[in-house]
């Protein structure tokens, strides 16, 4: 009996690892398509893109508000990942400042289709957003530390406050086709050299 548990133990492993693979992929998609088309894009449009069935969506999401709440933690915990790698890779500090900030400019859009799915769950927004404070001010506070100590921008503008200003300017920017929210972002960075 203990060698057949012990058989079953690494395929039990190896299952979890895969559906943690297709729950990654699946929330990938998910994200590029909510960035592309909005939080109400079809649940088989994401599934086609993920490679996955919709039973595959439904086991892992039962409704549209689970999915989008784990698209907004899986692009938190992305965005707080690709600073510190950003960093490392990036040919200045500034230079991964402002790719840091256009991969933050792309959680944004996701964001905002957010609060319209929770506004009967004002609590779980709150936590949420307690949540992408908690995570994201820090990176962002690393790159900007970095571009000053560089000498590339200047000192004196805090993370939260950045963060804010890149909010503000990605407001409204779906609903005029005429007003070039990455664009103001760009100027906004490149505003920030010393």
């Amino acid at each position: 009996m203990h060698d057949s548990d012990e058989e079953a133990g690494p395929a039990g492993r190896s299952k979890r690892a895969d559906a943690r693979r297709n729950e990654k992929t699946l929330l990938d998609a998910a994200a590029a398509l909510f960035v592309a088309s909005g939080v109400e894009a079809p649940v088989r449009d994401i599934a086609a893109e993920a490679g996955v069935g919709m039973g595959t969506i439904y086991r892992h999401f039962p409704t549209r508000a689970d999915l989008i709440i784990a698209v907004y933690r899986h692009q938190v915990e992305s965005l707080a990942e690709a600073g510190p790698a950003l960093l490392e890779a990036g040919e200045t500090p500034h230079a991964a400042l402002g790719q840091w900030i256009d991969l933050f400019v792309d959680f944004l859009v996701t964001k905002h289709g957010l609060a319209a799915v929770l506004q009967s769950d004002n609590a779980g927004f709150e936590t949420l957003h307690a949540y992408f404070l908690d995570r994201l001010v820090p990176v962002c506070t690393r790159l900007l530390d970095a571009a000053v100590a560089s000498g590339e921008i200047r000192s004196g503008v805090a993370a939260y406050e950045l963060m804010r200003g890149v909010g503000n300017l990605c407001i409204g920017a779906e609903h005029d086709s005429r007003y070039d929210a990455r664009r103001l972002v760009e100027l906004l960075i490149a505003g920030l050299r010393t």
